[in-house]
């Protein structure tokens, strides 16, 4: 997978997760919640982002340990979303896919670059 493809697919994930909570009904409830998946799903291409610029391999994969964990974090809100609403299930479910595939890719990049590491050290 190409990085442009990355950053394009982490960006839409973000705006899709703001897409799915504008739909949500305003409360002090909700509202928690929201705000919550807001701030990890932007942070998911924020941080992948900022690994493209990193100034060494642990840089690249620490900010991908930190792409990792939002992400991871994302599906769980997605998951309380799905818990809690039997409203926009569907996109629920889309949204929660996309969230493992990305999580995959980056796992996938964060172990590759470990073993190219540990191939350089020798």
């Amino acid at each position: 997978m190409s990085q442009n493809n990355l950053l394009d697919r982490t960006k839409k994930f973000a705006i899709d997760c703001w897409n799915f909570c504008f739909k949500i009904p305003k409360s002090r409830e909700y509202n928690a919640f929201v705000n919550q998946l807001i701030r990890s799903s932007s942070s998911v291409g924020a941080n992948y982002r900022a690994s493209q610029r990193a100034k060494s391999t642990a840089d690249f994969i620490n900010k991908l340990k930190i792409t990792e964990e939002e992400i991871d974090e994302s599906i769980y809100w997605l998951e309380i979303f799905e818990a809690i609403s039997s409203d926009n299930t569907s996109e629920i479910k889309t949204l929660k896919k996309e969230g493992k595939e990305l999580l995959a890719i980056i796992v996938a990049s964060i172990n590759t670059s470990r073993k190219n590491m540990k191939k350089k050290s020798f």
